[in-house]
């Protein structure tokens, strides 16, 4: 059931003992949402703690250094910045059919939960989240100003793509303005820092990138072998999805990057008009219009494959 600020509000005002899911392959906005809201509750008494099936990134220390939680038996289920189940990878079997809030900006959302508080116009869940506590006169803290504006800088890409609104920048200047982010530095770590293996691999992206469909395609595909070769973590390719459309005629660029256990991650992103979150419904995943993601089980060419079929329905 899709729900509004008010029913949002009295469902979190009454919850007790709270378990906060984010995505696999965390992102900044899953983690700052979560820890976002983290410290909204605790403003408001209630006990949470936040969970993930992979590691926090190390980059994003500076937001999860205060502790993911207590461990406890949780009462409530809430779902961040997850459009679907199956992106919870081992909590899907533990919480998959128990979640009773989902916070969201996917319009590719399955409502799979009791509750889902979805604004698909949002340029990320972090924005929803400063919305809801605004609305429920909650008081935001430093940390939590932290934490909501880097998933805003990060599902922007630092502001800059065209899913960003003008009350994210709104949201971002008030975090600035009143609760004094270090935004300069938060934007370094996310945007600038790299790895020597990262660094190397950009030396590589030219290399690497292979044109379909008459330019119109561009992929990028980053094997575990060439992970290993570099010295690099699966997080550090983070970023690295809109290199895959900076090419002039490219219309669909995808970055496919293979997980420990074989299946590739792949992220979609679309230059102009052709809309990616509805082919990777297609192959199971989904997203946003122009910036959408699924993952692909076999071998890299036979992937490549189905990939580049998908694709080339959608152009037509």
């Amino acid at each position: 059931m899709f729900i509004g600020f008010s029913e949002a509000e009295t469902f979190l005002r009454n919850c007790r003992d709270a378990v906060i899911i984010t995505h696999r392959n965390p992102d900044g906005d899953c983690i700052g949402a979560g820890f976002g809201l983290k410290d909204i509750l605790e403003q408001l008494g209630v006990r949470s703690r936040v969970v993930c099936h992979d590691e926090f990134p190390k980059r994003y220390d500076f937001i999860t250094e205060t502790g993911a939680g207590e461990d406890f038996e949780p009462q409530t289920v809430i779902a961040v910045d997850i459009a679907d189940t199956k992106l919870m990878g081992r909590y899907e079997e533990i919480y998959g059919d128990k979640v009773q809030l989902c916070i969201d900006h996917h319009i590719s959302n399955k409502n799979y939960a009791e509750k889902t508080l979805l604004h698909g116009e949002a340029t990320a869940a972090c924005e929803i989240i400063y919305s809801l506590a605004e609305f429920m006169g909650v008081r935001i803290t430093r940390h939590c100003a932290m934490c909501l504006y880097t998933g805003i800088a990060t599902d922007s890409g630092c502001f800059k793509y065209d899913c960003t609104t003008p009350r994210a920048h709104e949201i971002a200047a008030d975090m600035m303005r009143r609760y004094d982010i270090n935004f300069a530095r938060i934007n370094r770590y996310m945007f600038d820092v790299k790895s020597e293996g990262r660094m190397k691999l950009e030396s590589r992206i030219n290399e690497l990138m292979e044109l379909h469909l008459g330019g119109k395609l561009a992929i990028i595909a980053v094997t575990q072998k060439m992970m290993s070769d570099m010295g690099i973590e699966m997080e550090e390719l983070e970023g690295f999805a809109p290199l895959t459309i900076q090419l002039e005629n490219t219309e669909v660029g995808i970055l496919m990057r293979e997980r420990p256990d074989g299946v590739y991650k792949c992220s979609f992103r679309s230059a102009y008009d052709v809309n990616v979150s509805a082919i990777c419904q297609e192959l199971g995943g989904g997203g946003h219009a122009k910036a959408s993601g699924c993952t692909v089980e076999g071998d890299l060419e036979s992937a490549k494959k189905l990939l580049i079929s998908a694709v080339e329905r959608a152009l037509g």
